[in-house]
């Protein structure tokens, strides 16, 4: 009788702590006493609810039906719920049914964000591939730089944070240039050839230049005198940029500036002062050189030779020999013969007042004049005012073929080529005419014409 009053209390107590919490979905109960009371009173297996619901990274909120002790009787809702990071993959919401198995199967599915594209010329590392809470680090290849966000993360909104990288070339490429030349210029010459090696640029990133300039002389040109700067400039294909910058200095040795002698000039090389140049002295009509005839400007800076002077011609008229006579003139001056049989002779008195008129033309154009007098056995032969042995006066005759009793005029080059005879007296300017013809004569002018040297 008393155990028929205890059970009847029970079922009464509990009969109204279920109507207490009557569509809360709470149990007082605890799981394992449930499954112990269910397994002490249900062991046929015909208990009327459904499996216990377990939901990773998530949980439910069920709501049973009306005066239900159980959590999971049949006619129980639930609504699933998912962790952060994690989306529902199923129903929000299942149903305990008749058959007792839930109206649905649902999980929670951890959520993932869109690929990443890898960007060109660079990758990225992630710690959980795209999935929620994943950081993954762009980074790029050697030579280019990073643009966007380095670290990004997957988000709760399966979305990266920040803004996708991308990898550009922004590094100018690499170039290096030789160091500083300094050459001298070469011998006679105001300029120097320089030669280098082109120098290669480098690119960082793909190790692709598309264009190489140059600004100033290219290698093995002619530099002049002076500092002369040169620039290589490279392009990428990014249309990045490097220069290099170095100057090539020509030097030019040189002596002492060179002063004409008296009664001469000179006539250089080059600029007439620097290595190598070679300078000539000449003397005017009248003179001769005494010393160096050219001078060279040494690697030392100093002038070979010594300076040489300008003298006032000094012939030998003691000599017995036509010939070496004449050879005292060899190269040097041109000779102007005037034989006569008699001073008072009308063409030679004629022919000496006409050239006394233009002495300066004779000196300019170096010419002697050498007068011969007299018939055998008496002769005489002068240059100026010095006098000439009669045998000397004698063997020009003989040598040069010139008759005795009657006027001529024998005109002689500076290498002793007889050029022309005249039986008449000629004027100045037909006479200067002829010579300016002569062999070495043009030069002479030219040279003339460069120093000043005129007749005025």
């Amino acid at each position: 009788m008393r155990t028929s009053l205890y059970i009847l209390w029970l079922f009464s107590l509990n009969l109204y702590l279920a109507r207490g919490y009557e569509g809360s979905g709470y149990s007082p109960l605890e799981d394992d006493e449930d499954a112990a009371y269910a397994r002490s009173r249900y062991r046929n297996g015909d208990a009327p609810w459904c499996s216990p619901i377990k939901i990773k990274n998530g949980h439910a909120t069920c709501t049973s039906p009306s005066r239900s002790y159980y959590k999971t009787v049949k006619g129980t809702r639930c609504n699933i719920y998912c962790q952060k990071g994690y989306e529902l993959s199923g129903g929000s919401q299942v149903i305990c049914q008749s058959d007792k198995r839930w109206s649905s199967k649902s999980i929670c599915k951890q959520k993932r964000c869109p690929t990443l594209t890898m960007p060109v010329n660079g990758g990225f590392k992630c710690t959980d591939g795209a999935y929620f809470n994943s950081r993954c680090e762009y980074y790029c290849s050697p030579g280019y730089q990073l643009k966007g966000d380095r670290i990004v993360s997957c988000m709760d909104s399966k979305s990266w944070s920040g803004r996708p990288a991308t990898c550009l070339d922004l590094e100018p490429p690499r170039i290096q240039c030789p160091s500083v030349k300094e050459k001298v210029a070469e011998p006679n010459k105001l300029t120097a050839r320089v030669f280098w090696d082109t120098p290669e640029g480098r690119d960082t990133a793909d190790g692709i230049l598309t264009d190489v300039t140059l600004k100033g002389l290219p290698s093995g040109s002619d530099f002049p005198e002076g500092d002369h700067k040169i620039q290589y400039t490279v392009y990428d294909r990014a249309e990045n940029k490097a220069s290099c910058k170095f100057t090539v200095k020509v030097r030019v040795r040189r002596c002492a500036k060179l002063n004409a002698p008296e009664n001469g000039y000179i006539k250089c090389s080059g600029a007439g002062d620097n290595y190598g140049a070679t300078c000539d002295y000449f003397c005017m009509g009248g003179y001769e050189l005494q010393g160096s005839p050219a001078r060279v400007c040494q690697f030392n800076s100093e002038w070979s030779g010594a300076e040489p002077t300008c003298a006032f011609m000094n012939i030998n008229v003691g000599l017995k020999n036509a010939v070496e006579f004449l050879d005292q003139f060899y190269e040097k001056r041109r000779i102007l013969v005037i034989s006569t049989p008699t001073a008072a002779d009308f063409y030679y008195r004629l022919q000496v007042g006409t050239l006394q008129q233009a002495q300066c033309g004779l000196d300019l154009r170096h010419v002697t004049v050498i007068e011969l007098f007299g018939v055998y056995p008496t002769y005489i032969g002068r240059i100026g005012r010095r006098l000439l042995p009669p045998a000397l006066g004698l063997q020009l005759r003989l040598l040069l073929r010139i008759p005795e009793r009657k006027f001529q005029m024998v005109v002689l080059d500076k290498h002793g080529v007889d050029k022309e005879r005249y039986a008449i007296p000629i004027n100045n300017s037909d006479l200067f005419m002829l010579i300016d013809t002569f062999p070495l004569r043009k030069d002479e002018m030219k040279f003339q014409a460069e120093v000043g040297h005129t007749c005025i």
